[in-house]
């Protein structure tokens, strides 16, 4: 409850609404079998008229008193829940948005996707259920117990006899049912994955011609979800035949004894006519109790996988004191990092990095697949933390940097470029958000884009699809390295950004910034040795670790593995 209570809080004046107008209803309501056990007792024995009619009329006040009160309650419990809802999901995007590269993959995105909308979903429901129905039926079973005893004590026993029998059943199902539940919502993390996958790289499975092997992959996880499913349900369904069973024999008992104090006249029939309605009443309640237990082992595995994602602790955090003061970058030095995905783990991602990089600088970074060179880049804005060893910006760790002040200064160009739906202006203006026309303009004209922006009829407000799907990889990536431009980065970073452009295109963007950004210090990762040959200084990486560091042309003359990418690329090595 605590839990429910911290998300519903800044909801309460609907949560009260819907406490109150419950707990009315319900008394108006269960009014309904005295005032008819009156009629019948009294203004059926004697053929009071009158009085048949004036109860009769307070029976159908009562009744749309408890029909307001009802809708209102309904309404109020929407909205809070709504609340309740709305509050959960922003507190876990919030959070989310903390985390570091290893709290990410450590869920993976279809698994945060699925806890942010489906399992919240599920407590969302539980929680209206709580305010319609859950606290209806401790107050019906409240008021009809003190009513029951009222008109006959021991006939009231039979009831009290059958409550540990319902509550025993709702126990046993409980605890079988909430493991399957939470298999039920790991296969909906699957079939999450699955979809995602498949939507993401629907241009690759049609030019491979192989949609067949995919609709049999999603069938087969489908299958999987379906059975977990019915094998969860299959169980929790067990509750409502034994219930109504319960209830029949309560009802036969009662009729029965009730019947034989009838007919020695120690009950009136209008008496025994509330009597079974307020049992009806009673175990009606003790079957939504049941149904809404039922919800409750359902939300309690959702709760469960959304309190692993708020307790997960961001392993990339501001410490207490950091400094917040814009930085201008003169040094950028690694010193002795080496840095391990998981602290557990045997083997180094990146062993002993040593380099220094000067203020307006082009350093190169060059090795094989799977030498950690996006790594390596990827700890300078703390996207991780290096395992040990420090990187130094102006000799200092950056550690003590505020996280939002480095990464303001660090303008980055991923390997994968991610373009958001919106203008191709609106993206750009990610880099800079107050950014003025021209700003934009120069920004795309350094990075070879705006001859393309201007071909297209719509210019610069031309609507880019999700993952800027409607335009070229080598679009794509002119405008990902103009939206770094336009931040006027101390140090810009672009990992193997300029792949998917020609050679005299890729030549014009760096041409841009020796001119643009002469001040900025440039890391650039680079398969081909005509991209990096005239940095400053290449760094040669092999299995995590630097063999090799100096100019184009020392390193020709000096290490064999830059060598051998020269010769692989059929350049000189002379």
């Amino acid at each position: 409850m605590k839990f429910f209570w911290k998300y519903s809080k800044n909801h309460l004046k609907h949560l009260i609404i819907a406490v109150v107008t419950i707990i009315l209803s319900v008394i108006a309501e269960m009014l309904q079998p005295t005032l008819m056990s009156n009629i019948i007792d009294i203004g059926v024995a004697n053929l009071d008229f009158k009085y048949i009619i004036t109860y009769g009329l307070l029976m159908i006040f009562l009744a749309l008193i408890a029909m307001g009160l009802g809708i209102s309650n309904i309404y109020s419990s929407a909205i809070s829940s709504q609340g309740f809802a709305f509050e959960l999901r922003k507190e876990i995007f919030k959070h989310i948005q903390d985390f570091s590269f290893t709290n990410i993959d450590k869920f993976s995105s279809s698994s945060l996707i699925t806890r942010i909308t489906n399992d919240v979903n599920t407590l969302q429901m539980t929680f209206m259920m709580f305010l319609r129905m859950f606290l209806r039926a401790p107050v019906t079973l409240i008021f009809t117990f003190t009513m029951i005893i009222l008109i006959d004590p021991n006939l009231s026993l039979i009831v009290l006899a059958v409550i540990p029998i319902f509550a025993l059943v709702i126990y046993l199902v409980m605890t079988k049912a909430m493991p399957r539940f939470l298999n039920m919502q790991t296969m909906l993390d699957k079939i999450n994955i699955t979809v995602q996958e498949d939507l993401t790289n629907i241009r690759v499975i049609k030019s491979f011609v192989r949609e067949d092997f995919e609709q049999n992959k999603f069938n087969k996880v489908a299958n999987e979800l379906m059975e977990k499913t019915i094998n969860a349900f299959s169980l929790a369904i067990l509750i409502m035949p034994i219930m109504i069973f319960l209830l029949n024999m309560t009802t036969l008992a009662v009729w029965w004894l009730g019947g034989n104090k009838f007919i020695i006249g120690q009950i009136e029939i209008g008496e025994l006519v509330a009597f079974i309605t307020y049992i009806f009443n009673i175990l009606f309640s003790i079957m939504t109790l049941s149904f809404v237990f039922l919800l409750i082992v359902r939300s309690k595995a959702s709760l469960q996988r959304i309190k692993e994602v708020l307790n997960e602790k961001p392993d990339v955090f501001n410490k207490t004191s950091t400094i917040t003061k814009k930085i201008n970058i003169n040094s950028l030095e690694f010193h002795n990092v080496s840095f391990k995905y998981d602290i557990n783990a045997k083997e180094f991602a990146l062993k002993n990095i040593n380099f220094t990089a000067e203020r307006g600088q082009t350093i190169a970074i060059i090795g094989a697949t799977s030498s950690a060179k996006s790594t390596l880049v990827q700890l300078i804005p703390r996207f991780f933390n290096v395992t040990s060893g420090e990187i130094l910006i102006n000799n200092i760790n950056i550690n003590d940097y505020d996280l939002e002040t480095l990464r303001n200064s660090v303008g980055f160009v991923m390997q994968k470029n991610i373009l958001f739906s919106g203008t191709i202006e609106e993206n750009i203006r990610w880099g800079k958000t107050n950014a003025t026309r021209d700003e934009i303009i120069n920004a795309c004209k350094s990075a070879q884009a705006h001859d393309f922006i201007m071909s297209f009829p719509d210019k610069y407000q031309t609507q880019l699809s999700q993952m800027g799907a409607n335009v070229s990889g080598g679009q794509k990536q002119r405008l990902c390295i103009a939206r770094a431009i336009i931040k006027c980065p101390e140090i810009l970073i672009l990992d193997d950004s300029t792949s998917a452009v020609d050679s005299t295109t890729e030549a014009k963007i760096y041409e841009s910034f020796r001119h643009d950004l002469k001040d900025t210090i440039k890391i650039i990762i680079a398969q081909r040795i005509s991209s990096i040959k005239n940095a400053d200084k290449i760094i040669v990486l092999d299995n995590g670790e630097i063999v090799g560091s100096g100019s184009h042309h020392d390193l020709l003359n000096s290490n064999q593995i830059y060598q051998s990418i020269c010769r692989s690329q059929n350049r000189s090595i002379n």
